[in-house]
């Protein structure tokens, strides 16, 4: 079996990037045996001003992109649609409001640093860990329930969905843990070229960008995994 690093660059707010997991988890499920991974949720902020005040996704979308109201419509009616193929939750994709998600990838720091990780290798190898059980929460809390996951009482529900230590998490959002390393982990990923998501960096040297559909992307790790298997 050939482990991978996966170094997943990321947004709480992004829609591709939660279709992106779900591609990535039905390409590893085609390879199973053959390829384990180590999954690192990395942040990346589509909103990153402190002060943004939510308003409407709608209309907000429709002024970033340029587009009218009936055609981002459609376009959110086919991620939904997506979305439900893969079974992930996206019923809430509408009625969302703009937010900024820099406390959530506070946390996501947090989960990552404060729970052990489970062996890649091992019979747990399918248990997903605590920063990825705590990302999926935020994805569906925010694209499922339409929950403003800027707001500390939505973020620690998601902690409490994820089986974390909620206490603890709120010792963090009242605080400035994990802002640091957040700022510094963006800053050196837009330094490294990375302007969209999702990203997955392979081994730290090879670039998958965007939501590729799981065949395709099984097809890339096992191109990559065999590279490495190769003599040099």
């Amino acid at each position: 079996m050939t482990l991978l690093r996966i170094d997943l660059v990321s947004d709480v707010a992004c829609p591709w990037c939660a279709i992106g997991y779900a591609r990535l988890q039905q390409a590893l499920q085609s390879l199973q045996g053959a390829i384990a991974v180590d999954l690192h949720w990395r942040a990346f902020e589509l909103n990153p001003d402190p002060a943004l005040k939510p308003e409407p996704i709608l209309p907000a979308l429709c002024r970033k992109y340029g587009v009218s109201a009936a055609q981002m419509q459609q376009s959110q009616q086919m991620l939904m649609q997506l979305a439900a193929g893969l079974g992930v939750n996206f019923s809430g994709m509408e009625q969302r409001l703009t937010c900024n998600t820099f406390d959530a990838h506070r946390l996501l720091k947090w989960a990552g640093a404060t729970y052990p990780v489970p062996s890649a290798q091992s019979d747990s190898a399918q248990q997903a860990s605590a920063q990825t059980q705590l990302k999926l929460a935020l994805f569906d809390a925010y694209f499922g329930r339409a929950e403003q996951v800027s707001e500390p009482q939505v973020l620690l529900r998601c902690v409490e969905a994820a089986g974390l230590n909620a206490d603890a998490a709120a010792q963090v959002l009242a605080s400035t843990q994990f802002a640091d390393e957040v700022r510094a982990e963006e800053a050196a990923y837009q330094q490294a070229g990375i302007s969209s998501v999702p990203a997955f960096v392979i081994n730290q040297r090879y670039l998958i960008s965007g939501a590729q559909e799981p065949a395709q992307l099984a097809e890339t790790l096992r191109q990559i995994a065999a590279e490495m298997n190769s003599p040099a």
